[in-house]
């Protein structure tokens, strides 16, 4: 008798669906970028902005081990994943584990303080990346995934420094790939990139209201400071449950549940297309941790430079309409550059 592939019996179908989705998207969303007509070039970057979107969700259910039963499919189809991303410059690994150290210190454990790296930098290069910023291109994000293909090369860290050929060798196959891209269409190059800076702002725009935790550059090992009790209580009170929309629960699919935080946060092994139920069963309704994400985009907006600098991650309030309009947010907190 064989083994069963998923780690839970239900998620055959869910998942099979995700990562087909995730994958073809990908392929057929490039394939529409050489399409004639405005509708299917635009159509294809949609699709292919929203696959990436998927792909990225799906490298956070790998590094839980919730969708296959042997971890060594986590891990390959965790590496897959991001080739998609572009966040295969990282060892899968090591992504998961900063990644695990985020849920078992309850903090933001980054691997680069991008906004001490700003404030040290030339006048002319912060503004350029506020003006960048003003103007909706994720500077910060850019930064941070430079920083993660640049680490092998610039790090007096053996275990980094070890990485060079491996990432030498991606670097140039990629390179590859977008020049051959280019040379068929640069165009479609262009609306690549377009797609990949879209999926970034999407996942930006959930990981800046989903914490108000601390946040801790922390390269490799390093202790978080034992400044405050950073216990279950504290750890539900400071995460947010950012959700797509209450009144129509199926559009939530669109960034794989992950939306529902403090219900992965409670139980984080629990799969995605079991979070919805879990959070009805722990928090039932007007659960005050939920904020829409049609209540935070004004502050998204308003704060954009705000936050690219600002330590303070704002607060909310108990109740009301603008409950969220002094969140301001973090920024530069991604799983997709933990290494």
């Amino acid at each position: 008798m064989s083994k069963p592939i998923f780690r839970y019996a239900d998620g055959a179908w869910p998942n099979t669906l995700a990562i087909a989705y995730a994958v073809l998207g990908y392929a057929g969303g490039i394939a529409l970028l050489f399409a004639d007509g405005v509708a299917a070039k635009l159509g294809g970057t949609l699709l292919l902005a929203h696959a990436l979107v998927i792909a990225a969700y799906l490298i956070h259910e790998f590094a839980h081990g919730t969708i296959f039963r042997e971890p060594k499919w986590n891990l390959r189809t965790g590496e897959l994943m991001s080739w998609l991303t572009g966040s295969c410059y990282a060892d899968f690994q090591d992504l998961r584990r900063k990644h695990m150290r985020h849920h078992v210190d309850r903090a933001d454990v980054i691997t680069f303080d991008s906004k001490a790296f700003l404030q040290r930098s030339p006048a002319w290069f912060r503004r350029l990346v506020l003006a960048l910023e003003w103007a909706w291109i994720p500077a910060v994000e850019l930064i941070m995934h430079a920083y993660v293909v640049l680490l092998p090369f610039i790090t007096d860290s053996a275990k980094h420094r070890a990485r060079r050929g491996r990432v030498a060798a991606i670097i140039a196959v990629r390179a590859l790939a977008f020049a051959t891209l280019g040379m068929l269409s640069p165009l479609a190059l262009a609306l690549y990139v377009v797609a990949w800076m879209i999926m970034l702002t999407v996942l930006r725009f959930a990981d800046a209201y989903q914490h108000t935790y601390d946040a801790y550059a922390v390269l490799e090992g390093g202790e978080i400071p034992a400044d405050k009790v950073r216990d279950r209580v504290y750890e539900q009170h400071n995460t947010y449950t950012n959700v797509v929309s209450l009144r129509w629960p199926w559009l939530n699919l669109l960034l794989l549940n992950f939306s529902f935080h403090n219900a992965h946060h409670e139980k984080s092994g629990v799969p995605w297309y079991r979070l919805p139920a879990l959070h009805r069963e722990l928090y039932g309704e007007g659960y005050v941790q939920v904020l829409p994400m049609a209540l935070l985009l004004k502050s998204f907006s308003r704060y954009r430079l705000r936050r690219v600098l600002d330590d303070d991650y704002g607060h909310v309030e108990a109740s009301g309409a603008q409950r969220a309009g002094q969140f301001y947010g973090a920024v530069g907190v991604s799983f997709l550059t933990a290494v």
